[in-house]
């Protein structure tokens, strides 16, 4: 899962948060998807700035929110 911090981006790359989100999250499957692990075993799902680990507004929070999350689950 990609996530974001609430600061919005709107640049050459991503129009918004919500595709920054998705663009990590895509990137971190193709990695693991580049060491092996089959594509039908992962996806990819971006949440922009809507479940923040720190709501504060100090640098350090905005760097926590600025995240990839990964869930493994059984077969």
């Amino acid at each position: 899962d990609g996530h974001t911090d609430k600061i919005p981006i709107n640049n050459e790359f991503f129009a918004s948060n919500w595709e920054l989100s998705v663009a990590r999250a895509v990137s971190v499957v193709r990695f693991l998807n580049s060491l092996g692990i089959p594509g039908n075993r992962m996806a990819a799902a971006g949440f922009s700035k809507y479940y923040p680990i720190d709501p504060a507004d100090t640098p350090e929070a905005l760097r926590k929110n600025r995240r990839i999350e990964i869930k493994l689950t059984s077969q």
